[in-house]
């Protein structure tokens, strides 16, 4: 049997709307199983975390698909910042696309596997990148650690901070932000999300 593939404007003029996340890549509909407990809850931590930081309407969380060389996207978590925001509020529709600026930041919180792994830590990081994402976090509750990319001349700059058995802290190492440097994470706080007050 064979089967057609989407194009992106086959994509995007999709009127039903499916009952959960989804993401396009090429030409297929891919849709994204529930997260666990502790992803759902790390991402909503640092929803409330940023929040101190940025208007409201700046902030999306695991609903607003973002269109990248020609497949879409569904990060966890967003900052748009003003511009984006004033422009996905006029358009419609909770899809940033092509021609609208790049969020501030993207962050995903990696789920077991290496189709997850693989796709956080390579495509997507490559994707964010070429759509000038200016940072990108991956948060991986596996290996108890936060990477921070910030974009420099088109390519992203890791840094990893590990969990509690830092050094530098018994908490582990403190997240450090280009966009936020106000933010007083550490790593353990972020991934024991559901353990803070």
């Amino acid at each position: 049997m064979i089967t057609t593939k989407l194009t992106l404007s086959d994509y995007l003029a999709i009127e039903a709307i499916y009952e959960g996340q989804q993401e396009f890549v090429d030409g297929e509909i891919i849709k994204m199983s529930p997260e666990s407990n502790l992803n759902a809850l790390i991402s909503v931590f640092l929803l409330v975390s940023l929040s101190r930081f940025v208007p409201m309407t700046w902030l999306r969380h695991k609903d607003v698909e973002i269109v990248i060389a020609g497949r879409v996207r569904m990060p966890d978590l967003m900052i748009l910042g003003e511009d984006l925001a004033a422009v996905l509020l006029a358009s419609g529709r909770s899809t940033i696309t092509e021609d609208m600026p790049a969020p501030l930041l993207a962050v995903e919180v990696v789920s077991p596997g290496k189709a997850n792994e693989d796709r956080d830590y390579r495509f997507k990081r490559t994707e964010y990148a070429a759509r000038g994402i200016p940072e990108y976090w991956i948060v991986d509750p596996a290996r108890a650690m936060v990477t921070v990319l910030m974009l420099v001349d088109g390519l992203y700059e890791v840094v990893e901070y590990s969990g509690g058995d830092s050094l530098q802290d018994d908490k582990g190492d403190r997240v450090v932000s280009a966009l936020f440097p106000q933010l007083n994470l550490t790593v353990e706080q972020v991934l024991q999300a559901g353990d803070n007050p």
